[in-house]
């Protein structure tokens, strides 16, 4: 057995460790803590260098320790014991979905999103959209739904993260190496390699498929850098959210309706089709196209498709959602709405809205032909109600049939080890299987303190390691000047009060607004009994110019001597760096602008390990937020104006800072812990751990949208 590495050599494995590449090249791994501890143990130095991915560690790995581990009796008992526990759970002997729902199990749901987030060593995503579909599918594995994920390959990812000297941001793409991650080309059932082509205009796109396995489910990836393409549309799928908006409608269509066309190849008949915001929309067009061609009226195939068609909008910022001029529609879909039976004047009003002012609205398109629509909260429902209230003219806001299912974040993958370990011993041995159980969760009040404060200062000491680690790589590299090692975090305190802020850099986020009042931060932050550090960490979208000069100004103070080296920017957010930050701050700072928040779900990852919140009462935290749990910020009404929103909301953060979470997290016992504060932590756990989980989240879409969705579908579809 041999393993590919990335410079062409050839590493021998030995025979009874042979199965090492087979569970590398399956992402069960990453949220099961067993199989982590497998591949560290094999070299815990090159697993921390090569950022935990064991492909490029069974790539880079010397054969005479190989040799070793297969002749070390202590290892084989762990393989073998991590290989019984991956064989059983791919059988899917006993998966909720196969005890509750048997009827849906025999289907299949198409999950259709622009972006998944997975892992570092699959850089296919770039912020909390994409780190929401990971978690949906990872989700969809664990209790045994037979989905289907479609998405894209982009062999240069989203953008690397580069602050020049100055403090700016700058954007920088390279290629992965695919012989670094856990892909390989798909297969159609005939045995050969999957292609497919879709119209654009006036050519024919080819494209390639990738297969990608994420335990018991399947993700496909969509790339069109092939020998039949010309160079242009070589770079159709090469990018994440790059290029202008010819480049951004030839995307969506390839996701949208060459997702459709990837699926027929692929010999796979959807029952449910889901599309994870608006950017597949398309699919809708391709499937009433489908049922057009086969002789039904374009009423007849719409109603078909509205019906087994699940639409989850995720913000109600105007940017996110895509209006494509008519002139790019004609350009891209002359010919084709012929096929649907329509007129181009019929077909352009399948996305017009009152504000679209002569363009398609994608959102608008799946509103029409999506029967079972939802927002990602409670609050967004209810914002999403209000901007679509258009679509059914006399009927009550609350009548709209537009539903919230409330995000929800995948524990195993996001707990600390450290928590894992204590979960196991405090709560469940099976703690993961029964996430949203309130009942098991009520045990963690009685997790002793100070095995709870021994753990959570640990995970602090990790993060400060990562900080330290990263910088200093940076400067023995020379990536780095001296001034930019120090605004790393090179000089935070693993005993201070630690505020995490850690989210995209766009203006509505407002990552400035805990800097309103300089005199009075410099008070919390030099307070020699009681300091306070910030860390910031995100990235602004290359083209968003508003969101870069935020970063700017962050780092700005980063390098303001007079704020004690108290305030860091961390380069480069991506998820591996993201699960220090939640899991080693002590409080995750949370300031959008009221009501643009859809739902967010880094503050339920941080309330699972110990962090507790400090937010806006907006997206998820309104429902999260009880008043012993954390900390909310009131928001005025919505019409208020921006000016008056950022000074009401940031006072009340600098006086719940001041006369709150500062004093409780200083207020200790003799024995040096903070009980008070472990208190408002345990509440925390256990009232947002069962409700905020990817657990409770699927449980919902199952009996809220997927099984309504498999009602009346033809046996042929």
């Amino acid at each position: 057995m041999f393993v590919d590495s990335p410079n062409s050599t050839k590493t021998a494995l030995p025979q009874n460790l042979n199965r090492l590449p087979e569970l590398a090249r399956n992402l069960w791994w990453s949220w099961t803590l067993e199989a982590r501890q497998l591949f560290e143990t094999i070299d815990p130095t090159l697993w921390f260098l090569t950022n935990h991915n064991p492909v490029k560690l069974l790539a880079d790995i010397q054969s005479d320790r190989l040799t070793r581990l297969a002749e070390d009796p202590s290892f084989l008992r762990q393989y073998s014991a991590v290989f019984r526990q991956f064989d059983e759970y791919l059988a899917n002997k006993k998966s909720w979905a196969g005890t509750h729902h048997a009827d849906l199990a025999k289907k299949t749901i198409a999950y259709f999103s622009a972006e998944f987030g997975l892992h570092a060593s699959v850089p296919i995503y770039s912020g909390g959209l994409g780190i929401l579909a990971g978690d949906h599918c990872k989700e969809a594995s664990d209790l045994g739904l037979p989905l289907v994920g479609v998405g894209f390959m982009y062999p240069q990812g989203y953008f690397r993260q580069r602050i020049t000297p100055e403090g700016w941001q700058e954007a920088a793409y390279a290629p992965f190496n695919r012989d670094e991650s856990p892909i390989h080309l798909a297969q159609t059932p005939s045995g050969e390699s999957c292609r497919f082509t879709v119209e654009m205009g006036n050519r024919r796109v080819t494209a390639a498929v990738w297969k990608l396995l994420v335990g018991r489910i399947t993700l496909f990836l969509i790339d069109t850098d092939v020998p039949e393409n010309s160079p242009e549309d070589r770079a159709l799928s090469a990018r994440l959210y790059g290029g202008d908006q010819e480049m951004r409608i030839c995307q969506e269509i390839l996701l949208g309706i060459g997702g459709v066309r990837m699926l027929r190849s692929l010999g796979i008949s959807p029952s449910v089709w889901h599309a994870n915001e608006g950017h597949s929309a398309f699919l809708t067009l391709e499937r009433v196209r489908e049922f057009v061609q086969k002789g039904s009226s374009h009423a007849e195939a719409c109603e078909l498709v509205r019906q087994s068609t699940v639409f989850t909008t995720h913000t109600p910022v105007p940017a996110g959602h895509d209006v494509f001029p008519h002139h790019l529609m004609d350009r891209y879909f002359a010919g084709y709405w012929e096929q649907l039976g329509l007129s181009r004047e019929e077909f352009l009003r399948l996305g017009e809205t009152p504000e679209s002012h002569g363009g398609f609205n994608m959102t608008a398109l799946v509103m029409r032909l999506s029967a079972h629509v939802n927002g990602v909260s409670r609050e967004h429902g209810r914002v999403t109600r209000e901007m679509w209230q258009h679509f059914w003219p006399g009927l009550p806001t609350d009548q709209i049939p537009i539903r919230s299912v409330t995000n929800g974040i995948h524990a195993p993958t996001w707990i600390s080890p450290e928590l894992h370990h204590l979960y196991s011993k405090s709560l469940s041995p099976t703690w993961t299987q029964t996430c949203d159980d309130p009942a098991m969760w009520q045990r963690v009040m009685d997790v002793p303190d100070h095995e709870l404060w021994a753990v959570r200062q640990a995970m602090k000491r990790k993060l400060m390691g990562f900080i330290r680690e990263r910088a200093r790589a940076g400067w023995m590299h020379g990536h780095l000047q001296p001034s930019q090692v120090l605004t790393r975090g090179t000089l935070m305190d693993p005993e201070a009060l630690t505020i995490g802020f850690a989210r995209r850099f766009a203006t509505y986020k407002r990552a400035t607004l805990l800097f309103r009042d300089l005199e009075r931060l410099k008070v919390l932050l030099q307070d020699r009994w009681r300091p306070v550090q910030l860390i910031f960490a995100g990235k602004a979208h290359p083209a968003d110019e508003p969101g870069r000069y935020f970063i700017h100004e962050v780092l700005s103070f980063c390098h303001d001597h007079k704020l004690g080296g108290r305030v860091a920017f961390l380069e480069d957010y991506e998820m591996h760096m993201a699960k220090y930050l939640v899991q080693g701050v002590d409080i995750w700072l949370n300031t959008p602008r009221f009501p643009l928040e859809a739902s967010g779900t880094s503050g339920m990852k941080a309330a699972l390990n110990g962090v507790l919140n400090l937010s806006v009462l907006d997206g998820w935290w309104v429902e999260g937020y009880n008043g012993a749990n954390g900390w909310g910020i009131q928001p005025l009404s919505e019409q208020a104006d921006a000016q008056a929103q950022d000074h009401h909301d940031g006072e009340q953060l600098y006086r719940l800072l001041e006369q709150e979470v500062v004093p409780l997290f200083y207020q200790r016992d003799r024995d040096g812990i903070p009980r008070g504060w472990l208190q408002m932590v345990k509440e925390c756990i256990r009232t947002t751990a069962p409700q905020f989980c990817t657990t409770r989240m699927l449980k919902d879409y199952v009996s809220l949208m997927y099984r309504a969705a498999t009602v009346r579908m033809p046996a042929t579809w």
